[in-house]
């Protein structure tokens, strides 16, 4: 695709992103089930009671996964939304990632787990990541993915040199007849992704004032362990 799209970005993004994610939501979350180990590890380690968010949460997978805190989960698909708000006691909410309704400074945790990668500017994605560390009291952690550029073993073969912004499809089944052939009708859409190259998420994170504590790749992504720089605060 063309790594500078002639749409403003919110219009680009609700086209090949937003748009796209409220017409596949069902079929995707019943695709979406297995927690990946590092976000499970992260949220089993937080202490009983803490409360924090699950930022662009999908169907809520996340949610249930230690039953010891509260997880106000947001995405922008209403339809995900409305699957993730089956897993009480927790909350989903609809909410932009850039547009986070919390109170500052407040949240003892925050999660983001594929998602700033569907933003379409550098600027965007970093500015998701500052709504993000803003929420957490002083100290508190985010963990976030990121799709990797780096993933010359998957089955997309993506590798170092590859561009960066493409569309990646989802094809679905409607399991309705086609009158000119035999078999189902397939329907493919085309998400936007920025993927991210080695160091590129931990440069976002320090750009914005934030601090990485850990980072690592798991499973085509890129990960990082990340809270806000209290010594680069104003206040």
């Amino acid at each position: 695709m063309d790594s500078s799209p002639s749409l403003e970005p919110e219009k680009y993004e609700e086209q090949h992103v937003h748009e796209v994610y409220e017409q596949i939501a069902s079929h995707f979350s019943s695709t979406r089930y297995k927690p990946w180990p590092i976000v499970e590890s992260f949220l089993k380690s937080l202490k009983p009671g803490a409360i924090g968010l699950d930022v662009g949460c999908g169907n809520g997978k996340y949610l249930t996964v230690n039953p010891n805190v509260f997880i106000i989960g947001s995405d922008r698909s209403s339809n995900l939304v409305k699957i993730a708000s089956q897993h009480q006691p927790h909350s989903a909410i609809v909410a932009d990632t850039l547009v986070l309704p919390h109170q500052t400074r407040k949240l003892d945790f925050a999660i983001s787990i594929a998602v700033i990668h569907h933003l379409s500017t550098p600027e965007r994605r970093r500015e998701a990541i500052k709504a993000i560390l803003e929420c957490l009291k002083d100290g508190a952690k985010a963990l976030i993915y990121v799709w990797a550029l780096e993933q010359k073993n998957s089955r997309r073969g993506w590798d170092e040199g590859h561009e960066q912004d493409v569309m990646v499809p989802w094809v679905m089944k409607s399991g309705k007849k086609n009158p000119n052939e035999d078999g189902t009708t397939e329907k493919t859409f085309q998400r936007y992704y920025h993927l991210y190259r080695s160091g590129e998420l931990q440069e976002d994170i320090k750009t914005i004032g934030g601090e990485v504590v850990e980072a690592g790749y798991e499973k085509d992504n890129w990960w990082a362990i990340c809270r806000r720089n209290i010594k680069g605060d104003g206040d």
